[in-house]
């Protein structure tokens, strides 16, 4: 579990599950992806998550508001898939429910998973990769000190040729850039 000020980051609940699937059904959260999820698809994601986690000791974890336990999504780190021009590697990312947007919650949130990739797990680099029309991840990406790797940007295997959100770019920090807010 990582704390910070306003949220907490920690293994899953089955509490989480039907809020998770809310929002990943979610046209507007789900935007940047090739489609929304169903319910047994969100399940799924969320069984994947918690396994890592129970692997690993990290991984994305369920976000919920300090004080309140009110889940508003997850934020976190994971392997990178294999099949990616990245890997291996460890990912950052996030996926916030709408209603809490613009609060500058992901990024808080991702400044904790990073201080925990570099002081605890003793990586040398994460990396963050998103499509390239999200650009309020590219801006958290940025937020949190990550550089934009252009020369390694690449088209995600696991979108559809032709989509518009196939082309990927992909963002670094090393553990020597983390600047703490």
């Amino acid at each position: 579990m990582l704390t910070t000020d306003r949220i907490i980051l920690r293994q899953w609940r089955p509490d989480d599950r039907e809020p998770f699937a809310i929002m990943n059904a979610d046209p507007d959260v789900m935007r940047f992806f090739d489609k929304s999820r169903t319910r047994a698809e969100s399940d799924a994601t969320a069984d994947r998550l918690e396994a890592h986690i129970e692997e690993y000791g990290f991984g994305f974890w369920a976000a919920e508001l300090q004080g309140t336990e009110e889940f508003i999504g997850f934020v976190g780190m994971e392997h990178t898939p294999p099949e990616l021009p990245c890997s291996p590697a460890v990912e950052t990312g996030w996926r916030i429910d709408k209603r809490f947007w613009g609060r500058g919650l992901a990024p808080e949130g991702a400044r904790a998973c990073l201080l925990f990739a570099f002081s605890k797990l003793l990586l040398d680099e994460v990396v963050s990769y998103t499509a390239e029309l999200n650009t309020p991840s590219i801006r958290v990406m940025e937020k949190i000190g990550m550089t934009r790797d252009k020369s390694n940007d690449f088209e995600h295997p696991a979108v559809p040729e032709g989509h518009p959100i196939r082309p990927h770019v992909l963002y670094r920090i090393g553990c020597d850039d983390l600047i703490l807010f």
